[in-house]
Parts: C-alpha cells; structure tokens; sequence
C-alpha cells in the first residue's frame, strides 16, 4: 500500500501515475509554493545532515517547534546566511537520537523573509539543513506569539490568572484563531515530508499544543509525541482557560506526553479526569490515559544539558582570560551568581531583596560577599517587562547606595549581552547559584553552573587550584522550578519568604568545605549522567513503545475541529449491519435475544429512565414470536423492573445484574445464585457509611443482593482516593465472606460472589438447548463493563454444545469503544431501530401461526 504522504503527490502533480520505485527516496521533498512540489537529490546535497543517502530503512524524526534551531543574517552582498544555532535544544537532543536516525526540522525563522525570497531559502534550508522553513505573515505571528502564547498561555502556564486587564489581558478569540491557524501552518509543513507509516514526529512546547489534532486527523496511525518545556497549572487554574478542553483533546492526540516533573504531569492528568472524565493506570512504571481505546503514555523526565558544548567552551582561550579578569576583579570577595531573564516570573527582584536583608542581618559579610546578576532581555514584551526593568535597576541601586562604599557595589547588575563564553567565565569563579524563579517549567542554569564548577586542569591553574583537591558548589533553588526535584543537595527556598532566602544564601555561604565538596559531587554524577542525549533517548524509546501497537488497530476519526479524536478498536470490531442481522434473524428458528437497559434502551443522559411506549411496543412484538426467548438483563431492582414492563407479560426479567431471574411475568422471581444469607451487609454498610460521611457528594444505593458506594458527584480526585481506600477496607473486612468487591465507574460494589450478567446469558443457554431449542440466533447488546460478561459468554460458546454449529451470534456494545463484542451501534436510537427491524421481520411468522409454542422455563436451580 502507497503511504498517504507527499511521496506520490509528487508523481500525480506531474501527471504520471504513482511510481513505488521513486518512492523509496522518501526525502527529501519540500512544498516550496502553494500547489508546487519539488523533489531534490540526496546526491547533490552538501549539507551538514546530507552526508548519507536516505533509505527506506533508516529511521527518521521529524522535530517540529516554534523556532528552527538556526541563526540567519544577510551577507555583504545581502544574501541570506544560515547556520547552526548550537544553543538550540532542538538541535542539542540529535546526539541522543543516534546515528542511524535522519532528524527532520520544521519550524518558523526568526527574522522576516520576504515573500520573494521564501522559495529560495526554503530550498536552501532542505538541501543544508534538512530543516523546513514555516513562514508566518508578520501579522499573524504577532497575533500567535506575542499575543495567544505570550498573553494568554504562558502567563496562565506560570500561575498567573488575568484577573485584570493588565494581568495578561482577557481572552481574545482572534488571537485563538491566530494561535490555531499558525498550528496549521506547522501541520501542513510536517505533512510535505512525512512518512507516516515511518516516520516519528517530537512536536516540542505549548506554541503547538493543537497540532497533535491537525496530524492524527491527516494520519490516524502517525506516530507522535509531545514534550511541554513550561509547567501545566493545576487544575483549578488551568480550568479558568475557555479553551481548556480543545487544548487538553489536542493534546491526547499525541501518542507519548512528556513533562518535566510528576508534579506537572498530575496537574495534566487531574484536568483530564475532571473535566473529560478520564482515569489514568500505571502498568509496570508506565502511566497510561485510556482514550477512546487507544493508550495515550505519560513521560515524566527532565531535560539536561548538553555538556560536550560547555566543555568545549570552558577549554576554550576566551574562557580562560575571562576568568583571570574576573578572578582580579573579584578578589578578596566571595560571589554569588544569579543568571535570570528580564521577565516577572524569575523573581529578580525577590533575590534582591534577601540580598538586601542578608547585608542588614550580617553586617560582616558588607564588602566579603557580592551578588552578580546577569539579566537577559525578556522574551516577551509589555509593561510587566518595563516594570520588572524599573523595579530592579531601583533595588539595585538603593542596595548599592546604603550597603556600597569606594571600591565595592555589593549587587553587580549585567544587562547587557553576554558572550556564551564571559557567562561560562562567571559560573566558575561563583560560590554559589541563586535561583529564585516563582514558577519556572525547568530552568538549567544549576545544571550548567554545576559542569562548569567541575572546571578543567587549565581553569584550575588560572585561580591557583589544585587538580587533586575535590571541587565544591553551592546552589540555592525556589522549590517552584521544575529542576529544583532532581537536585537533592541543594537549598530549596520559597522565594516569596524573604527572610528565609537571606537565611538559605547565609547557610551556603558558611557551610563546611568537606560538605560543599559532598554537594557538588552529587550533583555533578547526575547532571553528567542525565543529559540531555539521555533525554532524547530515553523519550525515543518510550516513544516507540507506545506506538508499537499502532499497525494491528483499527482506526476510525471521529469528531469535528479540535474536538476530532481516533478510536482505535480491534480489526474485526464493526458497525452491525440492520440488513445483516434481519437477514439471519428471518434465517433461523432459535433465538436467544439478550438486552441491556440503562444506556443501551434506554439513553444513560435521559432524566425519565422509564421505558416510553416505543420501546415497551418493540419488546412485545418480539416477545410474541414463539421462536424467541427475550431477557431483560438490568442492575435494577426487581420492584422497579416489574412497575416498569408490566404491560409485557411475555418478557424475562433480570434484575441486580442477575440474582434475581423471572422467565415471564406469570412465574415467580427466583435466584440463580443461593446466598445462605446477608449478614456481610451488617459489617459492609457501617464501612461504607464512614466513607459516605466524609465523602461529600457520595451516597449509598442499597439493593436486597449488594451494597453500592457511588461517588459520582464527590470531587474526581478525592472521589477515586477514597474509592481505593474503601476497596481495600471492605476486602480486608469481608476477606472471609462469600462476596466480592468490585470498583466500578464511580462505585464500590459488594455482592455475592458468581453474580454477573454473564451467568444468566449461560444459564438461558443451556435451558433453551435442554428444551430441544438449541439457539441457531443469538443477540446480545450492551453499553458497559457488566454487560462485557455477557459477550464473553456467547462469543466462547460457539465452541460448546450450547449454541447450533451454524449458529448466527451478535454481540453488539453501544458506541466505538474497546469491547469483546463484535459489532456496535452509535446509540440508543440505532439499537430500537435494529429491534423494531427484527420485530417487523417477525410478522409473518405470528400470521402463519395458529397455535402458541411452548415458552421456555429458565431452570431453577
């Protein structure tokens, strides 16, 4: 089979039919102009990711982000220059991909091309770079970056609610539309060059969170991971965002979900159980989300550094002076480093201020100890940015003024551009670290201090240290950023406490050298080990396994817009056919007809359960043809059931999922299971009632066979805690009794060991085939977990004695979902539109017929 690529579009734009010869190159091929596909040669490409041919089976990963891992500027002549952007962490994780995966970029540039120029520099970029250029109309990406993302996103990502206009500013739908048209954008690009039965697409951060949707939709079986760099709030936040649904459905379109810390990741899957109404399993280490039958895995890892870039840089001659210079400027005096961007969540001013209190409360330590702070310019833009630039230059010169004499500014503030190098040169001479971002999704800057405080025998002679003495570090981290979990050694503060930051920089500063010595060592063997090739690889491999079942499902798009989803089900799991069915129903002469209720028909949303006319007058023209034996299989109880069908005296009733069983309305109720008696409940129920008293919004539903806790209004996540608790608190208190507890959708349920649904689908089995009625037809529809008892029973007895060897079976589930039936039906409306099919078929068979046939009895045991 062809792939669904631009592979052979290529061959249908220059009008010849598709050739699977050409199709072998894969890549690459680049949409240069609308409606314009143009192929290039591998052979002619002398790039710097060009060095091999591709192959078929060389594996590849199309990386897409907001940015391309490049720099550009023009040339004298005014030509555009490209070249690697080594700073990249797009272009840093290639090392961990290994050397047989082909990296594929796609992104938008920085600076603007013309639109004259874009066809030639996309070329340019495909041929040296293996990177696809997305171009964005100015416009539109100020609406996307500067306004969705930076306005609404990342602010709402950092805890930051807008609840004033000058907060981040309220929603704006048109820049949502922006936000989702540049989405598309990225989209159409990976679709210029993917192979989607092949290729892996790593989607990076929350510029693209709805791209997952436009690629599942193009490509059910693509296979995609997403990895957000930011935090996610929890969900009391996250839900103020009126989007929040659209985002969280685009997202679990991807395969893998990566975060930084388990914190984030159960602030993500908090939101998906609360408003999606979605629980999350962990087998075996891995955490899954079950949707709409696919497995959607969770990554919980931290990116690391690329240290083979810093090392390099610390050998380097630059690094080298750097450091004898600021070694002379600083002498005599101890430093503290704090790097941070110019922007309101790095919490610049608050490590200002504990500066500021420590020199209050250590007057000894005024012309000992320096504060130098690098402030990088603000990615974003506003008057958040003016105002974080006004409040520091003000502390810092205030700080300087009270605390400062001739010679000495106890806070040395850096707001111009650095070097990579000079900023490399400052982590080396600094004794400590400070970082104190009120919220921040990772933050590598200890990682990076810690390589370089590791040195090298070069830097070790230029500040008069010996190679043989063990190195030492101190780092002082808000417990708000993301890499704060992963460095154990480390001081963690709340920056918004003040005094306890100025006490936190007091202790780093006093410890003892054998204990600054211990820190460092241990921090130094887990950045060294967790790099960020580490972490490339790591996501690779989990990658790979969540998408390794992709090639044996079935898969079917459903949904509209951002609200499109793929079901994946099992390859012979189908919608059933009315003609199908009502062609074997007129074939045959036995039928078993075994049905569910709630939700199947009747609608699980209805606010009336009662049965309507409809559905009573559909149940009693089958339950009129002697060649049918019909079951009404319910949870209900039996009081209910019988008000409910009275007017149908020929149909059997089921009630509590199967305890109590009456062939037709002239017989007694009786029990398919023999309980000696209840005397559990009077040990189950005062358990039950603790839970329900501080359990606000659970109940108990107290049925003659069991006892139901149902927490479906209770709060989702306490909910499901004390679901857990209570199951293992009833099983240990009921360990000897003959029942089982089951957890459901929102319920605990206790009762009698052996009843289920699936019990009276075997017993109307094997009564009709004692009868001499050996079913040659057997239909059985339901919608949830119970009714998945009974599917098990008549799927594996068309191996027994139980069923005619021609025997036509249906086990039909209401809606596409992971089921043992065979077939399904959309909804209710579907499933009394087969029946009333299958009553009208029966028609003739009630004129033909003078005499009554004998009903069967369901034995009673």
């Amino acid at each position: 089979m062809v792939s669904r690529s631009y592979s052979n579009l290529l061959d249908l734009a220059s009008g010849d039919s598709p050739t699977f010869g050409r199709e072998k190159k894969r890549f690459p091929r680049v949409a240069t102009l609308p409606g314009v596909l143009s192929e290039l040669d591998d052979e002619t490409c002398n790039s710097v990711g060009s060095e091999a041919p591709s192959s078929v089976s060389q594996e590849r990963m199309i990386i897409v982000g907001n940015q391309l891992p490049l720099r550009a500027h023009r040339s004298a002549n005014g030509e555009w220059c490209f070249n690697w952007d080594e700073d990249s962490l797009l272009l840093q994780l290639k090392d961990g991909l290994g050397e047989d995966v082909e990296v594929i970029y796609v992104g938008s540039i920085k600076e603007e091309i013309d639109p004259s120029e874009q066809d030639d520099v996309a070329q340019t970029l495909l041929e040296t770079f293996k990177c696809v250029p997305a171009f964005i109309p100015p416009e539109l990406f100020s609406k996307f970056y500067h306004g969705f993302c930076k306005q609404h996103l990342w602010p709402l990502f950092h805890y930051m609610l807008p609840l004033s206009p000058d907060l981040g500013g309220r929603f704006d739908r048109s820049l949502w539309q922006a936000y989702v048209s540049v989405n598309k954008i990225f989209a159409d690009k990976v679709m210029e060059v993917i192979s989607p039965e092949d290729d892996y697409v790593w989607v990076h951060d929350y510029h693209l969170m709805v791209l997952p949707t436009f690629l599942r939709k193009r490509f059910n079986r693509v296979k995609l991971g997403f990895f957000l760099h930011s935090p996610f709030p929890s969900s009391e936040i996250y839900r103020t965002l009126p989007v929040r649904e659209e985002l969280l459905r685009a997202l679990l379109n991807s395969d893998l979900i990566g975060f930084h810390t388990f914190d984030y990741a159960r602030h993500f899957l908090s939101c998906c159980s609360r408003m999606l109404g979605l629980s999350y399993q962990s087998k075996r280490g891995y955490i899954g989300l079950e949707y709409y039958g696919r497995t959607v895995s969770i990554k919980i890892l931290p990116v690391g550094i690329h240290i083979g870039q810093l090392q390099s840089v610390l050998n380097q001659s630059e690094t080298e002076a750097k450091v004898a210079e600021l070694r002379d400027q600083f002498r005599g005096q101890t430093v503290m480093l704090g790097v941070d961007d110019m922007d309101i969540f790095k919490g610049i001013s608050l490590k200002l201020l504990a500066m500021e209190q420590l020199l209050m409360q250590h007057p000894d330590k005024r012309g000992e100890v320096v504060l130098v702070q690098i402030a990088n310019p603000a990615r974003g833009r506003g008057r958040d940015v003016q105002e974080v630039q006004s409040e520091t230059y003000a502390t810092v010169t205030r700080i300087n003024h009270i605390f400062g004499r001739p010679g000495y500014n106890p806070v040395v503030l850096i707001d111009t551009p650095l070097q990579f190098y000079e900023r490399i040169a400052y982590y080396v001479i600094a004794e400590c670290c400070l970082v104190t971002a009120v919220r921040d999704g990772m933050n590598l800057i200890p990682y990076e201090y810690i390589i370089c405080r590791q040195g090298n025998e070069k830097l070790d002679e230029t500040l008069g240290l010996s190679p043989l003495n063990p190195k030492k570090s101190m780092l002082v981290v808000s417990e708000f950023i993301g890499c704060s979990p992963s460095l154990s050694g480390a001081i963690r503060v709340n920056p918004w406490n003040i005094d306890s930051v100025a006490e936190a920089m007091d202790s780093a500063l006093i410890l003892s050298e054998a204990e600054k010595q211990l820190r460092h060592e241990k921090h130094y063997r887990y950045v060294s080990t967790h790099d960020v090739a580490y972490w490339a690889h790591s996501f690779l491999q989990d990658l790979e396994r969540a998408c390794r079942d992709h090639v044996r499902r079935r898969c079917w798009g459903i949904g509209f817009g951002l609200g499109f989803r793929v079901i994946a089900l099992d390859p012979n799991f189908r919608k059933l056919s009315v003609e199908h069915i009502v062609s074997a129903y007129k074939r045959t002469n036995h039928r078993a007809i075994l049905l569910d209720y709630d939700g199947t028909m009747m609608s699980s949303g209805s606010i009336s359960t009662n049965p309507n006319t409809e559905t009573v007058g559909i149940l009693n023209s089958l339950c009129r043809d002697p060649n049918n034996v019909v079951l009404l299989v319910s949870g209900k109880d039996r009081r209910t059931l019988t008000e409910w069908f009275s007017s149908c005296e020929k149909l059997g009733l089921a009630a509590e999922h199967g305890y109590f069983v009456r062939p037709s309305q002239n017989e007694d109720w009786e029990t398919c299971v023999s309980v000696p008696d209840f005397d559990w409940k009077q040990v189950a129920e005062p358990v039950m009632q603790l839970y329900t008293e501080t359990t606000d919004g659970s109940a108990i539903e107290t049925k003659e066979s069991a006892l139901v806790w149902n927490y479906q209004y209770a709060d989702p996540d306490f909910g499901f805690c004390q679901a857990k608790e209570l199951l293992d608190h009833l099983e240990s208190v009921l360990a000897n009794e003959p029942v089982s507890v089951k957890s459901g959708q929102h319920i605990v349920e206790v009762k009698p060991q052996g009843v289920n649904k699936g019990l009276v689908a075997e017993r109307l089995l094997k009564t009709m085939q004692q009868k001499g009625m050996l079913p040659d037809f057997v239909l059985c529809i339901g919608d949830d977990r119970s009714d998945e008892d009974m599917f098990e029973v008549i799927m594996s007895a068309r191996e027994g004695p139980s069923l005619s060897p021609v025997a036509e079976v249906f086990a039909c589930t209401v809606g596409q979902k992971p089921s043992k039936a065979k077939y399904y039906l959309d909804d209710t409306t579907d499933i009394l539109r087969m029946l009333q099919g299958l009553a009208n078929a029966s028609e003739p068979t009630l004129r033909n017929i003078s005499q009554v046939s004998p009903r069967v009895v369901l034995d009673r045991e």
